[in-house]
């Protein structure tokens, strides 16, 4: 285990000090060596975490084994969250923000318009904060733009984190808790009792004086699909505040480690899959419309596997946690080994695939899912570097979705899902792709687009799905904080920087859309609403954690090596 001393001047700054086991190649970006000595007050000698231990290590007593190269340059910013306190980490004022004008950061005018408008978007409950709206635009119909939507209130939620204000985010997790306790019911079903809304909003009565909150389980959704995704999101916040703040209460209420329970006793539950996959309907997620996601999407994946890792970290091993503790390390074990054998494609298993063979019978089959070759796109021959890789959208029975899809894959590396080859296959892969997946704006939801026939098949002719808009390959600016929480993961934060670069220079400008049309993201969104304010905060984050890194450490977790398969090893892989 590394060693990193933190030293902190009396104006609160600091230097960052890692031991001979991280390579210069891995702190080139964050050369501190050329601020100048100060004073040293404090000296504190870094601990392993609740969170670093292995899951094998808790639940068998085993030792971890040593970090990657990749996870010793962000876990040397992850735990110096503990060392300042909340109000001297904002944007304006954090602890390289002292430096700003030797390390070349200076402050974007953009972030101080960003916070206005975030501002501007909360929502209030009997007079607390309890989330921000989905859009400010005020020249559309409000249709449901005027709610907390779960997964939209993530990125604001980690702004407000990293800028010391964590009330909001207590606020939202205990109320959204509230709502989960509701009775849910679609026409004369009733839904599970763990279901997280996937919005809610605030109804006011001027005649009574009153308030009351309004939850919309699916029942108001386009297609009527409730949101899998939200319950994940909510587990993945509870454990970002708990990071942030050190404030392990939260998580120990009854009602959270209820909340918890109920979730994951949902995806946890035993029938008739023979997959450790989750199987979803289309529309469940952000991709919320029907686009051929339906089966076991990627973003489904990442986010449940992530959920997991989360809950082990914040679940009691008391007698009601025990249980479901122990059927998260199984599900664990099996859907890491499911996920990085079969939905990761690099340049030899596409090969592999090409050349399967098909109608295979018994358990030494080589091509498990009866993948049919001529079934291949052609657009993912051309498309798949000499070095890179990535998760595809979707495994099932003959069926392989080849689309790129960006939440699924950065999430994937963030929870360390990837192991530490794949995501650093997946960074090159956007490396090589940057025209393609970043274009002129980042950053692409997915890729390519499905358009003609296969368009009116899948989407079944939905006209905001159009080829190369909205889900169906349109630019969405609210990834730009999960591509940088990435990128600062594998040690990449130039892919980061550059994308920000190129988000600054249209963004604020063109009223923070929604999302942006056309192959290169060139056009803002047809239907695109402005001043949306995930794509406000998905900047606002992304900034952040690039002036300061030891912001990762709320959404990241490193790689398990007790999770890691033996799998075939490919010419993508870098070491």
């Amino acid at each position: 285990m590394s060693a990193l001393r933190v030293d902190v001047s009396q104006n609160g700054s600091c230097i960052k000090n890692v031991d001979s086991s991280s390579s210069v190649e891995e702190l080139e970006e964050y050369d501190f060596s050329r601020l100048p000595n100060r004073p040293r007050n404090l000296n504190l000698e870094r601990q392993r975490s609740f969170d670093e231990r292995s899951l094998t290590e808790m639940s068998l007593g085993l030792s971890p084994h040593p970090p990657s190269r990749a996870e010793n340059f962000y876990r040397a910013f992850e735990h110096l969250d503990s060392v300042f306190s909340p109000g001297r980490r904002s944007g304006f004022n954090s602890p390289m923000s002292h430096y700003s004008h030797i390390l070349n950061y200076e402050p974007h005018p953009m972030i101080a318009e960003a916070w206005d408008n975030i501002r501007r978007s909360l929502v209030y409950f009997r007079g607390q904060p309890v989330g921000t709206i989905a859009a400010l635009d005020n020249s559309e119909e409000k249709l449901n733009y005027d709610q907390v939507f779960v997964r939209d209130f993530v990125p604001s939620a980690l702004a407000f984190l990293m800028n010391g204000e964590p009330e909001i985010v207590k606020n939202f997790i205990l109320k959204t808790l509230r709502l989960q306790s509701w009775e849910k019911k679609i026409d004369r079903f009733q839904l599970g009792e763990g279901v997280m809304p996937a919005s809610f909003k605030v109804l006011h009565d001027p005649t009574r004086n009153t308030e009351t909150l309004i939850a919309d389980f699916g029942e108001s959704a386009i297609g009527r699909v409730a949101p899998v995704d939200s319950g994940f999101w909510w587990i993945i916040l509870l454990r970002a505040y708990t990071k942030s703040t050190g404030d392990t209460s939260l998580a120990e209420r009854p009602e959270c480690q209820k909340g918890m329970r109920l979730i994951l006793s949902l995806c946890l539950s035993e029938g008739f899959d023979t997959f450790p996959t989750l199987l979803c309907a289309d529309g469940c997620c952000m991709i919320d419309r029907r686009m051929g996601v339906y089966g076991y999407p990627i973003e489904i994946q990442a986010l449940f596997f992530m959920a997991l890792r989360c809950a082990m970290l914040l679940l009691k091993q008391d007698a009601e946690g025990k249980d479901i503790l122990e059927r998260i390390v199984k599900r664990l074990h099996a859907l890491s080994y499911h996920m990085r054998s079969y939905f990761w494609l690099d340049l030899k298993q596409l090969n592999d695939i090409y050349r399967y063979k098909t109608e295979e019978y018994s358990h030494t089959a080589v091509n498990k899912f009866n993948v049919i070759p001529d079934s291949l796109p052609e657009w993912v021959f051309d498309f798949m570097p000499p070095h890179g890789g990535y998760f595809i959208g979707n495994v099932g029975p003959s069926k392989m979705d080849f689309r790129w899809f960006c939440l699924g894959n950065c999430i994937a590396i963030l929870s360390s899902l990837a192991t530490h080859e794949q995501s650093m296959a997946i960074m090159d892969l956007i490396e090589s792709r940057w025209e393609e997946l970043v274009g002129d704006m980042p950053i692409k939801v997915c890729y390519p687009a499905i358009e003609t026939h296969e368009w009116r098949i899948v989407t079944g002719c939905d006209p905001k799905n159009t080829r190369w808009s909205y889900h169906n390959g349109g630019s969405w600016p609210v990834l730009l904080w999960l591509l940088t929480a990435a990128c600062i993961k594998t040690g990449r934060p130039q892919i980061a920087r550059r994308a920000i670069e190129l988000a600054e220079t249209r963004l604020s400008k063109d009223g923070w859309p929604e999302y942006y049309d056309g192959k290169l993201g060139r056009y803002i969104g047809k239907q695109a609403r402005k001043y949306q304010t995930w794509s406000v905060a998905g900047y606002l984050v992304a900034k952040m954690m690039l002036e300061d890194p030891s912001h990762l450490g709320m959404i990241a977790i490193e790689e398990d090596k007790h999770l890691k398969p033996v799998l075939r090893r490919s010419s993508s892989w870098t070491i």
